[in-house]
């Protein structure tokens, strides 16, 4: 598949990053990219997927927009209050790169469709804010070898590491009890989920180009009331459930 005369234009400038190049382009546009929860993460991580001209992006949440949601969900507005999130998103991120294929699903993920959901898309994004939808996800990339990119913010808080089965560590290596759930809202501001769901969008975009170094084996935390960056090695446990006969 090649790229079009508006397409080397519209991405002129990223073609251009050393080792990146119109070859990196064209696997963009051969890509598949699922977006999982349409809020903080997913709104700004589904706008610089299609911005980057990831060929296809599934958008999955079932939710529809509140007045609460408005500090940080950026494709919503206040006209679509009330609206299905992956709808109101889709028009918009449509309206910003006819070039890309954008699905939604207005569905919660379960064990009964997340294969028609999902699919066999190259690179999965973990943009929830639930432990239960989230390691099923986990474990369903696990079994059918997608990569998976994790995060997580709270507050002034965020982490992301990416999982690439049989390479690295997944969820259920690191976090070996669910969180507690969290019946309260979230606080938090906007700015945050933006920060961390673009980081989450260049591991995709490293994973799908075949440039950079992956955060596999590694979870970088971030905490914005000190602007420090840290990141930690992550381990295997060999009795994983999920991955622990899986990854070599």
């Amino acid at each position: 598949m090649s790229l079009s005369a508006s397409e080397l234009e519209r991405y002129d400038r990223q073609i251009r990053i050393p080792g990146f190049g119109v070859e990196g382009q064209v696997r963009l546009k051969n890509s598949k990219v699922a977006v999982v929860g349409v809020g903080g993460l997913g709104c700004v991580a589904s706008i610089y997927l299609v911005a980057a001209g990831v060929g296809r992006v599934i958008l999955i949440d079932k939710e529809k927009f509140e007045l609460s949601n408005l500090n940080r969900q950026i494709l919503g507005y206040q006209s679509d209050l009330g609206k299905l999130k992956v709808e109101a998103a889709k028009a918009k991120l449509k309206e910003l790169n006819p070039e890309v294929e954008v699905e939604a699903f207005p569905v919660e993920l379960s064990e009964k469709n997340i294969d028609e959901v999902i699919g066999n898309v190259d690179v999965a994004l973990d943009c929830l804010d639930n432990w239960e939808t989230r390691l099923l996800i986990n474990d369903y990339c696990v079994s059918k070898n997608i990569p998976l990119i994790h995060a997580a913010v709270s507050e002034l808080y965020g982490q992301i590491t990416t999982i690439i089965p049989r390479k690295g560590p997944c969820l259920r290596c690191i976090f070996h009890k669910i969180p507690t759930v969290q019946t309260e809202a979230t606080p938090i501001i906007g700015a945050v989920p933006a920060t961390l769901a673009s980081l989450e969008v260049l591991e995709a975009i490293k994973l799908l180009t075949g440039i950079g170094e992956p955060l596999v084996g590694r979870m970088l935390f971030l905490d914005f009331r000190r602007m420090s960056f840290d990141i930690i090695q992550l381990s295997k446990r060999e009795d994983c459930p999920t991955c622990g006969e899986t990854t070599s």
